[in-house]
């Protein structure tokens, strides 16, 4: 769960392992081990993926399936316009 969790979220940005990699200060390998599930991440290493993709360590993990958009210093009427694209593109 874990390794594919990583895996979409990266393709989602069209990032490859390389680029994650590099975002987070890590080889291509350890990325494509993440992924593979081969290895798993250090739990410092799962607090920063969490933290690069706004997701949480439970969604990582597939604990919590509901995805978590940090929406930390916007504004009220910025996250109401967000809250409106989400709804919008739910309804399609």
């Amino acid at each position: 769960m874990l390794g594919a969790n990583i895996r979409k979220l990266r393709e989602a940005r069209r990032l490859s392992q390389t680029e994650l990699a590099k975002a987070l200060s890590v080889s291509k390998q350890s990325v494509s081990n993440w992924e593979n599930k081969n290895i798993v991440p250090s739990v410092e290493m799962l607090l920063k993926i969490a933290k690069y993709f706004s997701v949480t360590p439970n969604f990582l993990l597939g604990i919590y399936t509901k995805e978590y958009i940090n929406t930390e210093g916007l504004t009220t009427e910025q996250i109401t316009s967000i809250k409106l694209v989400i709804d919008t593109m739910k309804n399609k």
